[in-house]
């Protein structure tokens, strides 16, 4: 690759709309060999031989046009590095990453970062280059080791849980940022308890909790094999995981489903793009440059380019990419369109869309009666948690809300007789949606501990 080949590609416009890059500057190798990873598969799409490392002309290129094709007005751009398995790549790739990103940076801008590991490969250096630089860390944990080694193994078939806790410790240790992501499988779906308490004691405050949907052919919606969960299964996970949550953990323990639905009952858009009205601004990074619409398709047919021959934004603002950004709601079923639920939903995960309605049309989601159920059982406590924020309260005080409703009363009169806990970002009568008053900076009002930018204001 020449340099003038990569300054070229460093030329072009603005992009129209702020854009997310998920980078994978290893591709798919990693250390371990995951019996239900969707990634190790994308090989096949190189050629034998392929040099899985991405090259510093290419990290460059990649994060000049990261940068400086952001829109006017961007205040903050968040590097995401996956995999396969990123801390392959060794620490002297990531200081490079650091030094062009303050190379690039506009004046003002801040700039994040965020690694998603299998955490097998975390040593003290690794521990205090994160702490240093301020990463913030997923960590996959399916659970305890009974479940966690089921699918997560290593390269020769032996589990992976206790080099993981030895990974979790070290983060720990050394004060890094970190959440858990877990993927609900056959088996911890039936244990949404059990899997929630495990990882809450070993220390984790934030997780994610993704399906596990895989396919023979999408075209069919034909399942490939009994690791995947149904909608059902998949409902009655997340309303398991919510009850204990709202027991005795609301504002100390946070999950990522949990905080969407409160970021838009206070008027905020969804920050999860499977929950978005439109999607088509969060693009896949190979290794070597090439462009892919989704993380979940990456696919021939849906790759866009290579960032050292197009910029950035033309491939972002091109008609193909800002289509299938459209399609996420353009192409919904009319049962989705008429669901009380759809702007909690919007139709999930296209990746996800291959079920036939009731009336015969194609684009429903394979998991959508386990989304009804986890909207219609949680909905009236989050309405009442946000009722709470709204009155300048805590969420965890919902249950005098509740209580307030049920005895015919309006919810001020629910805290008549108590004292105000205001959070400091949340003045006493703020309006749903009116969050201006609050700096990016401040506590987020949900009390939650972390900022606000990086909470209901993500």
């Amino acid at each position: 690759m020449s340099e003038q080949s990569v300054m070229k590609g460093s030329e072009g416009p603005k992009a129209r709309y702020p854009f997310h890059v998920l980078c994978k500057p290893i591709g798919p190798v990693c250390n371990l060999k995951c019996a239900y990873c969707f990634y190790l598969e994308k090989k096949v799409l190189y050629p034998r031989g392929e040099k899985w490392r991405m090259s510093d002309e290419t990290l460059e290129a990649f994060v000049r046009q990261y940068i400086e094709m952001q829109p006017e007005g961007a205040q903050e751009v968040n590097f995401a590095w996956q995999g396969g398995e990123p801390t392959l790549m060794g620490i002297d790739f990531f200081r490079k990453a650091l030094a062009f990103q303050k190379q690039y940076a506009r004046p003002g801008m801040q700039i994040s970062n965020a690694l998603q590991t299998n955490g097998t490969l975390l040593d003290d250096e690794w521990g205090a280059f994160l702490a240093e630089n301020q990463f913030l860390v997923g960590i996959s944990i399916d659970g305890p080791a009974d479940i966690h080694n089921h699918f997560r193994l290593d390269r020769v078939g032996e589990g992976t849980h206790d080099k993981v806790m030895q990974g979790l410790e070290i983060l720990k240790k050394h004060k890094v940022e970190f959440n858990a992501l877990v993927l609900v499988n056959c088996l911890n779906v039936k244990e949404p308890v059990k899997v929630y308490e495990f990882i809450k004691r070993r220390g984790v405050q934030f997780m994610q909790f993704i399906p596990l949907v895989e396919f023979v052919d999408h075209e069919t919606g034909e399942i490939e094999n009994e690791r995947s969960i149904t909608a059902k299964e998949w409902g009655t996970f997340l309303n398991g995981v919510f009850d204990r949550w709202r027991e005795k953990d609301i504002g100390r323990v946070f999950v990522q489903h949990f905080d969407m639905m409160l970021t838009i009952l206070m008027g905020q858009p969804g920050a999860l793009c499977v929950h978005s009205r439109y999607c088509g601004r969060n693009v896949a990074l190979e290794h070597n440059g090439d462009i892919y619409s989704c993380d979940h398709f990456v696919f021939p047919e849906w790759q866009l380019g290579n960032l050292t021959e197009t910029p950035l934004s033309g491939m972002l603002d091109g008609e193909f990419q800002m289509k299938f950004g459209r399609d996420k709601s353009e192409t919904l079923p009319d049962v989705c369109r008429s669901c009380k639920y759809l702007n909690f939903c919007w139709g999930g995960c296209p990746n996800h869309r291959v079920e036939t309605s009731s009336t015969g049309e194609p684009g429903l989601n394979r998991l959508c009666e386990g989304y009804k159920a986890f909207f219609s059982h949680t909905m009236p406590y989050f309405e009442a948690m946000g009722t709470c924020l709204q009155l300048g309260r805590q969420a965890r005080e919902y249950k005098a809300v509740l209580q307030a409703k049920a005895a015919g009363r309006p919810p001020q009169q629910a805290f008549a007789s108590t004292p105000t806990q205001r959070h400091p970002g949340m003045p006493i009568g703020h309006a749903r949606g009116q969050t201006g008053d609050i700096g990016r900076n401040d506590p987020c009002p949900c009390g939650s501990g972390k900022k606000y930018k990086k909470c209901h204001g993500a």
